[in-house]
């Protein structure tokens, strides 16, 4: 893969080369002769389909996940979290030690303290990060779910957008089996706050218990709004909103 530079960008086949636009700018690849009946037959292409194999089961297990969180993160994720967590998994993946090449799986990667420190800290929105707006330390009871805010003052403890007048608060539960293919997410209602000087503790407790706890995601959103006459509007349709994985368990 070749990155086009010039001001003319080329669209479509060239001798051989592929031209083509993405997220990341114009790129360039070379067009493959190797057709998808010899890569799944051909013993030179062993590696490859193992190689195959194990990817599309990452990206299912990212899949599950966003899958799990979407509630949460339909407006708190940038246009790259598939692939970004895809490559996460894949990380996952490879620390699976019970399966050879080919056969391995996240469930088993995640099972390692390797693994869920792979997993612990993502941010759903690349643009929002919740580590650069959120300066108050907090607390994750892995017991219930429940997070814990002590003395925040919006004003000070906060790196609010330009236009916001409120910041809402909200935390997530998920529970998954990579291996069952099943999630369950429970929420906590939302605590919603003037940007102000006014000191507060913000308490976040799930709704109950998720139903599936092989793996334990622990989630904290944060969204901001503009009131204007007594009502708020989500701001910038939710490009400053942060959804990140605090802890992992």
């Amino acid at each position: 893969m070749a990155r086009q530079s010039g001001l003319i960008k080329l669209k479509g086949t060239l001798d051989n080369v592929n031209f083509y636009k993405t997220k990341d700018g114009n790129l360039a690849r070379m067009k493959t002769s190797v057709d998808a009946k010899r890569i799944a037959n051909d013993p030179a292409f062993e590696r490859t389909r193992e190689n195959g194999k194990e990817f599309g089961r990452s990206a299912a297990s990212g899949k599950l996940m966003r899958d799990a969180v979407r509630p949460m993160s339909l407006n708190a994720a940038d246009g790259r979290v598939t692939a970004r967590l895809t490559k996460i998994m894949t990380s996952i993946k490879n620390l699976d030690a019970n399966n050879v090449r080919g056969a391995r799986v996240v469930a088993q990667g995640i099972q390692l303290p390797e693994g869920i420190a792979t997993l612990k800290g993502f941010d759903f929105n690349k643009e929002a990060l919740l580590g650069s707006i959120l300066y108050k330390p907090f607390t994750v009871d892995v017991n219930n779910g429940a997070i814990v805010i002590t003395d925040l003052v919006p004003q000070m403890d906060i790196s609010w957008p330009q236009g916001a007048t409120h910041i809402q608060f909200s935390c997530g539960f998920a529970g998954l089996d990579f291996d069952e293919n099943e999630k369950d997410l429970q929420m906590s209602p939302a605590v919603n706050l003037p940007i102000d000087a006014t000191q507060s503790t913000v308490t976040l407790i799930p709704a109950a218990l998720p139903g599936i706890a092989t793996t334990k995601l622990f989630l904290l959103k944060i969204e901001f709004f503009q009131e204007v006459n007594g009502v708020q509007y989500t701001l910038k349709n939710g490009a400053y909103n942060a959804l990140k994985v605090v802890e992992v368990a």
